[in-house]
C-alpha cells in the first residue's frame, strides 16, 4: 500500500489563526472562562511541541503521539486542568510528567515558577532543549520519578499530574500548600476507565472532587511498581 503523502506544513501565520480559532471554539466556546488560561492557550505555539509530521493537526482538539509511547494532551483537557488549579501570577507549580513540555509552557505563562519532573530520559533531553529555545526560563525540569515529587522545592501552590495514577499519591499532597489543589487523572476501581480529580489539601488532610472521565497514559515509576 502506498504511503499517504505528507500534508504541507502550515505557515506561522496560519498556525496562529488556527490557534486562536481553537481557543475561541473549543475552549471559550465550552466552559473555560479563566482569562489567564485563555491567554496562555493563545500564546503557546502547540505546533512546536508536536512532531513536524503532525503539525497540520496541532490545533485539532485531540491528543497526539510524541514518541516513547507518550502523547501531548487534548487542548481542552490542558486548559481545564490548568483552570482547576486556580493559579495566581505569584504561584509556584509542580508538574509530574513533562512529556512534550506543552503543559509546562502553558503553566509558565500564568505562574511565576514551574517545576516539572520527567521519568523518560529521551523526552527529558528533547523537551528541556525546546523549552530553553522558546525562552521559558521559569520552567525547571528534572529527570526523575514523579512519585517522589520535588520536595526540595516544596511547598507548591498547585500540583498537576499528566499521567494516570492508580491511586491518589498522598506523599505529593504533603508538598502542597494547605488550601491549594492537585489535579490528576486516577484509574477507577474497575481498572478500565480514568477520572479527572481535584484534590484540595486541608489542615487535617484532603478532600477530593471527582470531575469527568479522561484517557491518559499510565503514570510510570515507583507508584506503578507498588501497584503491581
Amino acid at each position: 500500500m502506498a504511503e499517504k503523502p505528507h500534508l504541507p506544513v502550515p505557515s506561522e501565520e496560519e498556525q496562529e489563526r488556527r490557534r486562536f480559532h481553537m481557543v475561541e471554539e473549543d475552549l471559550a466556546g465550552r466552559d473555560i472562562d479563566d482569562e489567564a488560561v485563555l491567554d496562555a492557550m493563545r500564546s503557546v505555539p502547540r505546533h512546536l511541541f508536536v512532531p513536524e509530521r503532525l503539525r497540520d493537526r496541532a490545533y485539532c482538539d485531540g491528543p497526539l503521539p510524541i514518541g516513547e509511547g507518550q502523547t501531548i494532551s487534548q487542548p481542552y483537557v490542558v486548559a481545564s486542568m490548568t483552570q482547576l488549579l486556580e493559579l495566581a501570577p505569584s504561584s509556584k507549580v509542580l508538574e509530574i510528567g513533562t512529556g512534550s513540555g506543552y503543559q509546562a509552557a502553558v503553566l509558565a505563562e500564568i505562574a511565576a515558577e514551574v517545576y516539572s519532573v520527567e521519568v523518560i530520559p529521551e523526552l527529558y533531553g528533547a523537551t528541556t532543549r525546546l523549552l530553553r529555545e522558546l525562552g521559558y526560563s521559569n520552567v525547571h525540569v528534572t529527570l526523575g520519578d514523579g512519585f517522589h515529587g520535588w520536595p526540595e522545592k516544596a511547598p507548591f501552590d498547585g500540583i498537576i499530574i499528566t499521567a494516570a495514577a492508580p491511586r491518589i499519591p498522598e506523599q505529593l499532597i504533603e508538598q502542597l500548600r494547605v488550601g491549594r489543589h492537585m489535579v490528576l487523572p486516577v484509574v477507577t476501581m474497575a481498572g478500565w476507565t480514568q477520572q479527572l480529580q481535584r484534590v484540595t489539601r486541608t489542615a487535617k488532610g484532603y478532600t477530593v472532587q471527582k470531575l469527568y472521565d479522561v484517557r491518559f497514559v499510565p503514570m510510570r515509576g515507583e507508584i506503578d511498581r507498588r501497584q503491581q
